[in-house]
């Protein structure tokens, strides 16, 4: 770190702090709301009369939401800036928890899936590109790392808040009602939270000059003339070589929450064993998500995302190849454990990589475009996994998913010294 970013440095607990009522707060209240809703939503379609296809489908719409809405999302950060549009995206999620709330049927509980799928995808970009334009350099990953760290706490606790509710007051509709609940402190949060750049200025901690330290301000007062897709075709060559790896990235994370209780079905494990396996995982990620980020400002973003790469490519190959032995379960435990910890090493490098890469002075159509990448990839893994199991078998399917992984390795290993050198960092 340099002399002036030293004086500059008002800490790192400080500088994050900062970064908490505007974004961290509103993400981790997302998350809560998310976790507590989705995993009841099939419950909720089944209660209006769904099959187990049916249900599976309404789930699915949030998945196929937040990747169209991606694009649009760009659009409109690059409009009207990322604070309004944070605040629309959770006063829009909030009708959709009501269109739940309220739903007469199936039609209507889609299309308020839908809303609210498309809404978490403005809410993260709008996000992404908040952090983008205001954290400095050589604090980018870990800012960017409690991001997801914060998210992933919200997805990690919102199911058992879901579950205490349920078995409190007895209805799925005390879920919703938290979703709804949440949501309006974050919109709450969103607009009356002070821009952090504004209170550091005004602390004397950052200079008022846009580039310095690396930290570009008044976003949210400049507008970006470069549509989605001209910044699509301008920055093609990038995206093609870099946010492909990141797309498998994405996808080793999609995997392992299919693949995991997947292969506990299939070595016939009970439900509870299967969900403490994942519960370990689960663990294993959230503690690490801060390592994360230092590893990837002190000495580089590779250190991060190609270990993380092989690690689970490697587990799910290896995975592959004990379904049968004495001790597969031994086996399926310690490969979820080696998952567990790649995935935690890799929290908020897809963020931090994007924003490495995107332009400077107005990223948000660039980051439409890589986010749909990424999303694209998740989203593309469990269809993956489902036809490869239909036509050969599990393992298969395991085997091709842990290659893929390794492949991104390469990618990541060949295009991040180039794109993103650590001098940069």
């Amino acid at each position: 770190m340099s002399e002036h970013a030293e004086r500059l440095d008002p800490g790192t607990l400080r500088m994050l702090w900062r970064f908490a009522p505007m974004i961290y707060g509103p993400t981790l209240l997302f998350g809560l709301a998310e976790g507590a809703l989705l995993p009841l939503l099939p419950v909720i379609a089944a209660s209006l009369g769904a099959d187990v296809a049916q249900a599976a489908l309404i789930v699915s719409v949030i998945v196929v939401a937040r990747l169209i809405g991606n694009l649009p999302a760009g659009w409109l950060v690059a409009r009207i800036g990322e604070r309004w549009t944070m605040a629309i995206a959770g006063c829009l999620a909030l009708a959709g928890g009501i269109g739940v709330l309220l739903a007469p049927g199936l039609g209507l509980l889609a299309v308020a899936a839908l809303l609210i799928g498309l809404c978490a995808s403005a809410f993260g970009l709008a996000r992404h590109a908040f952090m983008t334009t205001r954290v400095p350099r050589h604090y980018r990953a870990r800012a960017l790392s409690v991001l997801g760290g914060s998210f992933r706490l919200g997805m990690f606790a919102g199911p058992f808040i879901a579950a205490a509710l349920l078995a409190v007051l007895g209805t799925a509709d005390a879920a919703v009602w938290f979703f709804i609940t949440t949501l309006v402190a974050l919109v709450v949060l969103v607009l009356v939270g002070r821009d952090p750049e504004e209170q550091l200025e005004w602390e004397g901690l950052l200079p008022s000059s846009p580039t310095a330290s690396g930290v570009r301000v008044g976003t949210e007062r400049r507008r970006s003339s470069d549509r989605v897709f001209i910044s699509m075709w301008r920055h093609r060559a990038v995206l093609a070589r870099l946010g492909l790896p990141a797309a498998a990235l994405s996808g080793l994370r999609q995997a392992r929450v299919y693949l995991l209780p997947l292969w506990g079905v299939s070595l016939g494990l009970d439900a509870e064993a299967i969900a403490l396996i994942v519960g370990i995982t689960g663990a294993l990620e959230f503690a690490l998500f801060y390592s994360s980020g230092q590893i990837m400002d002190r000495w580089g973003r590779l250190w991060a995302c190609l270990p993380s790469m092989v690690l689970m490519g490697g587990a799910f190959v290896g995975l592959a190849s004990t379904h049968d032995l004495p001790d597969a379960t031994a086996w399926f435990v310690g490969a979820a454990v080696v998952v567990g910890i790649g995935n935690g090493l890799s929290s908020g490098i897809l963020m931090t990589l994007g924003a490495d890469v995107a332009p400077a002075g107005h990223p948000a159509p660039f980051l439409g475009s890589w986010r749909t990448l990424t999303d694209a990839g998740a989203a593309a893994t469990p269809l993956l996994i489902a036809g490869i199991t239909a036509l050969i078998a599990l393992p298969a399917a395991t085997v091709v998913v842990g290659m893929l992984g390794l492949f991104g390795a390469v990618g990541f290993a060949r295009y991040v010294p180039r794109y993103v050198p650590h001098s940069r960092n």
